[in-house]
């Protein structure tokens, strides 16, 4: 646990998978000590009965969320909730001095209306999203510094996002053209059982779902569209495999100049990202495997060019609970404390 001047932070939503990763994370943070764990179901029991493999390193039980005991307790509170539900606490957590990591859906959108339209939901808090931040550090790294509420990106859109930004931002691709095709792990739809999700159906089975309707489909194209500066549309499918955590996203667009090789885009992409220390652009004709980003927050990227068809493909892989999720909202609290955003992320995940 963090040292004595360490921040406090709470975490609500802790019995989760997002939870437990953040729970992890922090427990071994430098600058962290955990003061408050938050839950509803769960509320009353040991953290350490839920995931009895804390015993002896969490001795916190799980509280009823009660906004005046987290701002006596907590510097900072990470919301690890479904969606509709941070909407109606961020804003009091606020009120009361607390910064604010959603990982929600809640506050990743700058239009209400296209969260309402996609998620539903009653939305009075428009001054409160106004002020929301988009916790993609490699895209919005000065803007987080700066912030008091962040709208942690959804797995799907990270991989994505960090995929396609240097051919949007740099107008290398027709901005109609982007298909993302994206695949899973199972832990993605979280810790509560959905027949889809179980063992004996996802198993030895590769299925795609919420075809051309997924909701981050419009996360997606927000960010594309402020990139590219004009609108864009994706065409966005994602698949569920059958393994546990990670994300391979293979997205595909048309060049502008068909002359572009694989070299001059390896070289834009490592120039784009030199300053990104959890993205790895992988030298060229290595393509990444899920298997490399397991456990860390890092982010692996290749990319490659078709000249028959003069198409771009580039491949990113992540732990969708890792850089998709609970790595990711902890080096965005990095950013914002000021620290180095390495700091209490694992770099190298165990292989095989």
């Amino acid at each position: 646990m963090g040292e004595s001047n360490a921040i406090r932070v709470g975490i609500i939503g802790a019995s989760g998978y997002g939870g437990i990763q953040l729970v992890r994370l922090l427990q071994e943070h430098p600058n962290v000590t955990l003061t408050y764990l938050g839950g509803d179901s769960s509320t009353g029991r040991a953290y350490a009965d839920i995931y009895p493999h804390l015993n002896g390193v969490i001795n916190l039980k799980v509280e009823a969320v009660d906004a005046a005991a987290i701002e006596d307790r907590c510097d900072v509170v990470f919301l690890s909730l479904p969606n509709g539900l941070a909407y109606d606490l961020a804003p009091k957590l606020l009120a009361q001095g607390c910064k604010v990591l959603d990982l929600s859906a809640d506050y990743r959108f700058s239009d209400l209306g296209t969260y309402q339209s996609w998620y539903g939901g009653d939305r009075q808090d428009g001054k409160t999203a106004d002020e929301a931040v988009y916790g993609l550090p490699e895209l919005y790294r000065d803007r987080i510094r700066a912030a008091r509420l962040i709208g942690c990106p959804g797995c799907y859109p990270t991989a994505s996002l960090l995929a396609v930004a240097p051919l949007l931002k740099q107008g290398l691709a027709q901005p109609d053209s982007i298909i993302i095709d994206a695949k899973s792990g199972t832990s993605g739809g979280g810790r509560q059982a959905k027949q889809h999700l179980l063992l004996a159906e996802a198993d030895n089975s590769l299925a795609a779902y919420g075809v051309a309707k997924h909701r981050h489909t419009p996360e997606i194209e927000q960010i594309c569209t402020d990139l590219a500066r004009s609108e864009v549309l994706v065409q966005f499918t994602p698949h569920l495999v059958p393994m546990v955590r990670g994300i391979l996203a293979t997205a595909y667009a048309t060049l502008r100049d068909p002359g572009l090789v694989r070299d001059d885009l390896h070289t834009i992409y490592t120039a784009f990202y030199r300053g990104a220390p959890w993205v790895t652009v992988l030298p060229s004709g290595i393509y990444p495997q899920t298997k490399w980003a397991w456990g860390t927050n890092r982010c692996y990227l290749s990319v490659e060019v078709d000249a028959r068809t003069g198409r771009v493909i580039v491949l990113s892989a992540i732990d969708n609970l890792m850089k998709g999720q609970a790595g990711q909202a902890v080096q965005c609290l990095n950013l914002m404390q000021g620290w180095d955003e390495k700091t209490g992320l694992p770099q190298l995940g165990f292989y095989p």
